[in-house]
């Protein structure tokens, strides 16, 4: 599990009354320090980064949350614009490149169109390119959602041709760089949603099961300073889902603020990569989707405590590593529904079934699943730098399982990222299939896919622990 070094209550009340009142006394924590650049084999670190809009046109229809056909939620303004931004890297021959995108999902086949276009543009390896959506509920989605946010055709296209932008001006922004990576806990920015008596990952060890529910509320931050003649980046990692605003303007969400508030300081800008947030909600509890002002201050206090504890990586190899694994799906569970449905349609309309229209078209289309498909495949990637790896999946994990993984690592920092290249929806435990909880039971609904088996997640974990072992160097 992550060794975390954590700040005095002291140090933490200076911080969080230095932010909130605009300035911190003395220099700033991300101003130069002494550039020193190169590893221990005497290879250099490069990285850069690029960024480009991708806010959507107002009537673009809105992912995330579910609406009747013809009350589709659509852009009516921008509260903030929405961005995708990608960071190169770059140790001796290998290259890679990592890209936030501010939309709720991307998918599967969106991801290799982009891997394909990217690599030809730039020379990066496909299987090192990752593609991240931060999950924002106010936005659009580049993957098919059931009555839960449209597909709109002219704004995908335009968004992957804008990161394929974003990854090129990055690629011509790298410089020599230092980095560092620092952590902290963060108080009162994420809660476990699906239940009051969750424990907490300063609690969970080998001991620990999936018989209670878990949160993480350990913060990660890359910060790659660059010298005085470059601007530093900074990319940060948290599990908070992005879900405070239900409106109509678009925007990242709580990540949106957390940006303005650090740019007010510093000269850059965060950028997010999402955590394990299956059963995460952003806030305290109060209310139930999240406060954005209030999460967006705790994550910032958490973002400037993590560089202070930050320690030096200095690299010797940039380590790609990407494996397709299978998860079970339980083609007999689907296929009672689907008779269940067939016998009677009108009480068909609730629950699980969501709605009349919504459990209309899942009927339509669950008929369609090929039987002899009973697994699902999904990519898990590892970027390793020294002790330390970006493990990315496409699914909302629930927390016990990313904490268990990065328990059973041998590295010191496994940091963990989701809804990377495609989205397969919820990986939850047995008591969420035991009790048709929403994510287990209508997620993979509206997704057109079949749900999984209630042990699927624990395969997930298992082979996702294998794969680190593996790789790891």
């Amino acid at each position: 599990m992550n060794k975390v070094k954590f700040q005095q209550s002291t140090r933490r009340k200076f911080l969080e009354h230095s932010f909130k009142a605009g300035s911190l006394v003395g220099a700033s924590l991300l101003s130069h320090g002494v550039y020193a650049g190169g590893s221990s084999s005497g290879q250099t670190l490069y990285a850069g980064e690029g960024t480009v809009d991708i806010t959507p046109q107002v009537g673009t229809i809105m992912a995330g949350f579910h609406y009747k056909p013809g009350s589709e939620r659509l852009v009516g303004s921008v509260r903030d614009k929405t961005e995708a931004r990608a960071v190169v890297l770059q140790l001796g021959k290998q290259l890679a490149a990592i890209v936030s995108v501010d939309v709720c999902a991307i998918s599967r086949e969106s991801t290799r169109r982009l891997q394909k276009r990217i690599s030809e543009k730039t020379g990066i390896p496909a299987d090192a390119i990752r593609l991240c959506a931060t999950h924002t509920h106010s936005a659009p989605t580049l993957r098919f959602f059931r009555l839960w946010g449209g597909l709109p055709e002219k704004y995908v296209a335009e968004t992957e041709n804008r990161i394929v932008k974003a990854v090129e001006i990055a690629k011509a922004d790298l410089a020599p760089a230092d980095l560092s990576i620092g952590k902290s806990r963060t108080e009162g920015a994420n809660f476990n949603r699906t239940r009051k008596d969750f424990k907490k990952d300063v609690d969970f060890n080998a001991q620990s099961t999936e018989e209670d529910r878990w949160l993480d509320t350990v913060l990660h931050t890359l910060h790659f300073d660059r010298g005085p003649k470059k601007k530093n980046l900074l990319w940060y990692q948290f599990s908070a889902h992005p879900v405070c605003y239900a409106d109509g303007e678009a925007g990242p969400d709580w990540p949106g603020i957390v940006a303005k508030l650090i740019s007010e300081q510093e000269n850059l800008t965060p950028s997010f990569l999402q955590g394990h947030t299956g059963d995460v909600n952003p806030g305290d509890g109060t209310p139930w989707r999240g406060d954005a002002e209030q999460t967006a201050r705790q994550v910032a206090v958490a973002i400037r405590q993590a560089i202070s504890n930050a320690q030096s990586v200095k690299p010797d190899e940039l380590r790609i590593a990407t494996e397709e694994i299978k998860l079970p799906l339980d083609l007999e569970l689907m296929n009672s529904r689907i008779e269940q449905y067939r016998k009677n349609p009108e009480k068909c309309a609730s629950g699980q079934f969501v709605d009349a229209p919504f459990a209309k078209a899942w009927f339509n289309d669950a008929q369609k699943w090929n039987p002899a498909q009973t697994d699902l495949p999904t990519t898990v990637s590892m970027l390793q730098l020294g002790n330390n790896a970006l493990l990315f999946h496409s699914s909302e994990l629930f927390s016990y399982y990313g904490l268990q993984i990065q328990l059973k690592s041998s590295l010191e920092n496994t940091i963990m990222v989701g809804y990377t290249d495609g989205f397969i929806g919820y990986l939850t435990d047995p008591t969420s299939h035991k009790n048709g909880e929403y994510a287990a039971s209508v997620v993979p609904k509206l997704l057109n896919l079949p749900p999984f088996v209630p042990t699927a997640t624990q395969a997930f974990s298992s082979k996702v622990t294998k794969f680190l072992k593996a790789k790891i160097s």
